[in-house]
């Protein structure tokens, strides 16, 4: 089985909401024994920048310390690290462009930035459109989050994308030792989705069975994300992997979606599998 992520992208502004993140994208660098690259947004108005130039010079100012120190903290850590800073006027962008130049197969960012009106999204706007555009998976990262060393628990449902969950998921048990756990969630404890459930879940455990990883099955009934939320606490998995597919809306409708809800509420970090 291959390296589970080998081009990892942070995603940092080196705020106080990113101090999460950044432990555990380190960390998992230094795991996977591969050099990590970071991408700084640097929020650009050209015409405000030509009204008020020193504010903008502050602003560059500022990154660049904030940059250092992000080197100073991988040099710590025993990390390569290379930092690109990006300007643009939608900072999203940025970071999914540079993932995308970097052919990044993983970007690691916060789950949600500083209190604004915004304040009360499950998921920060910018980091929901990183994760409705990105070109690759997706790991958000509450603040006091640390990097995986107990167990993952990776939900799947009948789409197409199961397949691929449950083999990401297996990779990130097989590389870190870990106990994996697949979960399909179920409205009514009945009937032909039952059935279906039962198929798919079977399919994807032989899946992770046949690569070595100690994989248990669970199918679970009622509201997708409270289950999956409580199961993850149960067994007490600290990564929860889930799909992007059926999330298009999520940009429209932060609110809407498991994928949104799992990710704003567990306390652990939660990787998005791109199908």
């Amino acid at each position: 089985m291959s390296h589970p992520f080998e081009r990892i992208l942070l995603a940092t502004e080196h705020s106080e909401f990113d101090s999460g993140s950044e432990r555990v994208a380190l960390d998992l660098a230094r795991r996977c024994n591969t050099p990590l690259a970071a991408v700084f947004p640097v929020l650009s108005n050209p015409e405000y920048e030509v009204i008020a130039p020193q504010l903008a010079e502050h602003a560059e100012q500022e990154a660049a310390a904030n940059i250092k120190m992000l080197y100073e903290a991988a040099a710590i850590a025993g990390v390569q690290l290379e930092v690109s800073a990006r300007r643009g006027a939608e900072p999203y962008r940025e970071i999914v462009q540079e993932a995308a130049d970097r052919k990044s197969d993983l970007i690691v960012i916060r789950r949600r930035g500083k209190r604004s009106f915004l304040s009360n999204l499950l998921i920060g706007e910018m980091v929901s459109k990183v994760v409705g555009h990105s070109p690759c998976n997706v790991l958000f990262v509450p603040r006091e989050a640390q990097l995986w060393s107990h167990g993952i628990l990776a939900a799947v449902d009948n789409s197409p994308n199961a397949e691929h969950i449950a083999h990401v998921a297996a990779q990130v048990a097989l590389q870190c030792g870990l106990p994996l756990t697949l979960v399909g969630v179920i409205s009514h404890d009945e009937g032909a989705l039952r059935i279906m459930t039962e198929r798919t879940i079977g399919h994807v455990l032989a899946i992770a069975s046949s690569v070595g990883v100690n994989a248990q099955s669970r199918i679970l009934v009622g509201k997708p994300f409270e289950q999956i939320l409580n199961s993850a606490k149960e067994i007490s998995a600290d990564l929860i992997v889930v799909g992007r597919h059926g999330e298009s809306n999520l940009i429209r409708t932060p609110f809407g979606g498991t994928t949104h809800k799992v990710g704003g509420l567990a306390d652990v970090p939660v990787l998005v599998v791109r199908g």
